[in-house]
């Protein structure tokens, strides 16, 4: 999919997208659209406003070079959901007990949607729904057009997750979150314990009736494309579309789609850093010898483990690129930072980049050797590895309950 051929095109086909709104899930949305609209398919994003400016730069190169690709708005319910007002994407979420509301405010937009479908032109021909978005199955239904799930994560998680939901006994017979199992009918022994996989047997309330939404929506899909590639875990995409009938399609790594700076410099929202300005510190630094750190866009580390990985940092005695998110508590780390002296004495080998970050401008720099970055539950846990696998990277990953 992520290639330069050149394809038919058909001016006839007009896809609907509808990505997930949280970065991880719609920077690789936005790159399909792009793939899609190359090859002539007429494309609409469905998002907020406030996500739609986050991309406007990104789409309007798009659009002034010719592809078909429109955005439409459509406002959440806020006060309906229990979600302040403005929180419309997950890195906004100031709190945990606001991520439920999130969860059901992006999944009750049905009717205005709904509206927006009836008036668009072409006819839509195809959905294509973040997977956190089960809601777009109705819409799909309506409009007699298949409906395609995106997942950002690898077929390896996709598989566990299948193969776990049809042996749920496995899980609910284990007598502590400690004891180890392994997963039937995968290619290869893998141990897990509870804690450790993605499927949840004690949900409740409204996240269960999500959970259980999400599900369905899958099930009752056309079928399922996947942001990685058959050469970096064959075994498991071979498994998974034989567990899908085999309509799921690999198509990643998406991100290939992003050839100029500009591009690649775009993470959604603006850098806190200048493009030349970091290109500079890494063309300064040998090949391979920088690690890059960056925990995502939801992190909830407590402020005495960020310390340790600063400490670490400094005892590595590697250069290192550590990108530190707002908040409350970035706050206070970016106080220990100064007031410890901590940027004083790695200054020479260390870039602090205290906000957004140019992440795939960062990837592809061949200076760039190591990855330390984050797995949050099941919903990104794959992301990062399609943006390593593009850049030859050894990663590490940390946990975020």
């Amino acid at each position: 999919m992520a290639s330069d051929k050149t394809h038919q095109f058909h001016p006839s086909l007009h896809f609907v997208l509808f990505p997930f709104m949280a970065q991880g899930h719609m920077i690789p949305m936005i790159d399909i659209a792009r793939l899609l609209a190359q090859r002539g398919v007429t494309i609409t994003i469905v998002t907020t406003p406030q996500n739609a400016a986050r991309f406007k730069n990104v789409l309007s190169r798009s659009t002034e070079s010719g592809l078909p690709i429109n955005v439409v708005h459509v406002k959440l319910p806020y006060q309906e959901a229990g979600l302040p007002e403005g929180q419309d994407n997950a890195d906004l979420i100031d709190s945990r007990e606001f991520m439920v509301p999130f969860f059901k405010a992006v999944n009750m937009v049905e009717e205005p949607v709904m509206k927006l479908m009836e008036e668009m032109k072409p006819r839509p021909s195809c959905v294509i729904s973040d997977f956190c978005l089960p809601y777009t199955s109705k819409i799909a239904k309506k409009f007699n057009i298949p409906k395609v799930v995106f997942h950002g994560m690898g077929c390896f998680c996709l598989l566990c997750l299948h193969v776990l939901r049809q042996n749920l006994e496995i899980l609910q017979n284990l007598k502590s979150d400690k004891e180890y199992f392994w997963i039937p009918s995968f290619p290869d022994r893998v141990e897990f314990t509870k804690p450790q996989v993605p499927v949840r047997t004690n949900a409740s309330g409204d996240w269960k009736v999500f959970l259980d939404e999400r599900v369905k929506g899958e099930e009752t899909s056309y079928g399922v494309i996947v942001n990685t590639f058959q050469e970096l875990e064959p075994a498991y995409v071979q498994d998974y579309k034989k567990a899908r009938a085999g309509k799921v399609w690999a198509i990643g790594p998406v991100s290939l789609c992003n050839k100029v700076e500009a591009d690649k410099a775009r993470e959604g929202n603006k850098a806190a850093i200048d493009q030349d300005d970091c290109l500079k510190w890494l063309d300064s630094k040998e090949e391979g010898s920088v690690l890059y750190v960056c925990l995502g866009s939801i992190c909830n580390l407590p402020l005495a483990q960020l310390k340790e990985l600063g400490l670490g940092l400094e005892e590595s005695q590697r250069p290192f690129i550590w990108v530190i998110r707002g908040g409350q508590k970035y706050n206070e780390l970016s106080e220990w930072i100064s007031d410890s002296g901590f940027e004083e004495r790695t200054k020479e080998r260390g870039l602090l980049i205290k906000g957004w970050s140019p992440q795939m401008l960062i990837l592809s720099h061949p200076s760039v050797g190591g990855f330390l970055t984050h797995l949050w539950m099941e919903l990104d846990s794959r992301r990062n590895h399609i943006e390593r696998s593009t850049a030859h990277l050894a990663a590490v990953w940390r946990p975020i309950p």
